[in-house]
């Protein structure tokens, strides 16, 4: 069975995990975790400084993913385009949504939470923890925008913007 998985992701492959974005396959290592052999996928993630070992065995069951296609990206800035839809519930619930879709490393439900958390020059401020959501789903979005253009991180903040400042226009 892990064999199968083993072919999915290769040493310099680009991955998101879940809970941390957009990685990079730095190599594929034994390793003796309680007295068995396992072996295990090294993911650098260059923005955060840190690395992360995940067994090979669980990583598609933990929720790894290989990037977007560019057609996924494409529907992803599409999403931005839209008009946001904010829920009327309380704050606290929506940011536990809003934390969740963030988490899920779905590329659409990350660019459903910029969209819904942008605010205009012309809008109200946004609270402390709605910056913070607000900014953490667009790490992720320019993160994954930018390894599957091949672009760098600048050059894919500036294409969200435009389509963000598009949809104010």
């Amino acid at each position: 069975m892990s064999k199968a998985k083993k072919s999915e992701f290769r040493p310099d492959d680009f991955v998101v995990y879940p809970a941390h974005g957009v990685g990079k396959i730095v190599s594929i290592e034994e390793q003796e975790v309680a007295g068995m052999s396992l072996e295990m996928f090294v993911i650098s993630f260059e923005k955060d400084k840190m690395t992360l070992r995940v067994p090979t065995a669980r990583a598609t069951e933990i929720g790894m993913r290989s990037l977007a296609s560019p057609d996924l990206v494409d529907q992803a800035l599409a999403t931005l385009k839209g008009k946001a839809r904010v829920k009327r519930a309380m704050w606290s619930r929506r940011a536990q949504e809003y934390e969740q879709k963030i988490n899920s490393g779905d590329l659409l439900a990350i660019a459903e939470v910029v969209r819904d958390l942008h605010r205009n020059d012309d809008q109200r401020e946004q609270s402390y923890s709605e910056r913070q959501l607000y900014e953490a789903a667009l790490d992720r979005l320019t993160r994954e925008v930018a390894a599957v253009g091949g672009i760098d991180a600048a050059g894919a903040q500036k294409k969200v913007d435009e389509v963000l400042l598009a949809r104010a226009a």
